[in-house]
């Protein structure tokens, strides 16, 4: 076993008492759904306690578990290190991670959309350069970046980190865990808004992630988003250095060509004064924009400008971010596929939009009989939108890419609204959850089909996603 920590580092870093015969931990994990043997088992109080699952964990395989008492059915002589309080250890444990990697570069990413594929496109982009650390899922909050930092091998050469938020002054302690070198703000939008009063107070809440920077950082902003001179006016108070992306013409790093494909695109952008080229395996203009961010990000962290475009054309986007998967209905004939763009993760009126431009981009394939496949959406609530949500979801209806969409499927009261808004020519079915709408889809899509799905974390459209890959089971009769 790699001990990532030793015992008696573990011990400093934690402030809490190692007890039982063990020398040291290879990873942390909170979940025994996912732990590896050797793992630091931090027993958080969130939806459940972990306290509860001690005991698995170390017949698991677990090196050790993080506890503020003593677990029913765990043993005497059990490898723990006690705290008052496993989080606020944890939290110990992440600042100890960040202050060894002394010659790491470290990047913070934060936005109203887009945050997630950015950090997953820089961490594949620098990981071909050095030693790369980021979280491989979307661990952004309050336990996820102690978490993510706590894993920080001493090696790491660049770390990249994602921080969210669903209320102001969520970021601010955050970052000052992370202290970046370079902080990525994606965009501002009006997202959350049931819990702010405005999209400036939105504005405020993303600028926090500027108040962790080195002295000498950087603030990558977006020079489109109608923030921006908000985002830069704060970064300059801080005497943090603005660099800014987009296609406008002021832009420090600007989009200057951007060709569509059908799953891909051929982008000419100049970053802080350097032409490249390069292939993006995702559409829309938006992703290309965000690329940007990811390549000046990288050169300002010390990488190779031009390999790092090269490394960027090999990236994909993740399940729920807008993967592209071919799925045969009958598996044994190809010629029975559809396509599945996976959008299913998260969702806002603005990413909603896109994900509409990324499914009129798609070329839908033949069916039987000569048929041409179909673009069919389905669609679930944007949740967090305060008083204007039924307004903005029959928005969606007058986009001007709904009108490349064949037929919508939509599932929950505030899609309802949207569904209502759309032709009835369009209209595909309407169901109260993701779990009746799913059978609806299924019966429904053919070979040759393009189908996108899209709707908030909490509208569960992953659900629809696992109904359609699981189509190609059926056997040919």
């Amino acid at each position: 076993m790699s001990a990532l920590w030793d015992r008696e580092a573990l011990e400093a870093a934690s402030g809490a008492e190692a007890l039982g015969g063990w020398s040291g931990v290879s990873g942390v994990s909170i979940d025994t759904r996912t732990l590896r043997d050797g793992d630091l088992f931090v027993a958080l109080k969130d939806v459940r306690d972990g306290h509860d699952f001690v005991a698995q964990a170390l017949a698991a395989g677990a090196g050790a578990a993080l506890v503020s008492r003593r677990p029913e059915g765990v043993a005497e002589d059990a490898p723990l290190l006690m705290a008052d309080d496993p989080l606020f250890a944890l939290e110990n444990i992440g600042s100890a991670a960040r202050a060894r990697v002394t010659g790491a570069k470290i990047v913070a990413v934060t936005g109203s959309a887009g945050k997630t594929s950015v950090k997953d496109a820089l961490r594949a982009v620098l990981a071909d350069q050095g030693a790369t650390h980021a979280a491989e899922k979307s661990y952004n909050n309050h336990w996820g970046v102690p978490l993510t930092l706590a894993r920080m091998p001493a090696r790491t050469r660049f770390g990249v980190f994602e921080i969210g938020m669903n209320h102001g002054g969520e970021i601010a302690p955050l970052t000052r865990f992370v202290r970046p070198h370079v902080a990525i703000i994606t965009n501002v939008l009006p997202v959350h808004l049931g819990n702010f009063d405005s999209e400036a107070d939105i504005a405020a809440a993303k600028a926090e992630i500027l108040e962790g920077l080195r002295p000498d950082g950087h603030a990558i902003l977006n020079r489109d988003n109608p923030w921006f001179d908000l985002l830069a006016t704060r970064a300059t108070s801080l005497g943090v250095t603005v660099v800014s992306f987009g296609a406008h013409e002021g832009a420090t790093c600007r989009l200057l060509k951007h060709k569509q494909n059908p799953t891909s695109a051929s982008v000419e952008a100049e970053i802080t004064g350097e032409r490249v080229l390069f292939k993006l395996n995702a559409p829309a203009r938006h992703q290309a924009i965000n690329a940007l961010a990811v390549l000046v990000a990288a050169k300002l962290a010390g990488a190779d400008l031009a390999k790092a475009a090269l490394s960027l054309g090999r990236w994909k986007p993740g399940d729920g971010r807008g993967a592209h998967k071919n799925i045969r209905i009958d598996a044994i004939d190809p010629a029975s596929a559809f396509t599945l763009i996976d959008e299913s993760y998260n969702a806002n009126p603005a990413s909603m939009v896109a994900a509409l431009e990324t499914l009129r981009l798609a070329q839908p394939g033949q069916g039987a009989h000569g048929r041409t496949g179909r673009r069919i959406a389905v669609v679930g609530d944007m949740l967090e939108l305060g008083e204007s949500s039924g307004q903005r979801h029959a928005q969606i209806a007058e986009a001007a890419d709904m009108a490349h969409v064949d037929q919508v499927f939509a599932c929950g009261p505030h899609s309802r609204l949207l569904y209502d808004a759309l032709p009835k020519a369009k209209r595909g079915a309407w169901a109260e959850d993701s779990a009746g709408l799913a059978s609806e889809v299924r019966a429904e899509v053919k070979a040759g089909d393009v189908v996108m799905v899209k709707g908030s974390l909490g509208s569960r459209m992953a659900t629809i996603v696992e109904t359609l890959t699981q189509i190609s089971h059926r056997k040919k009769r």
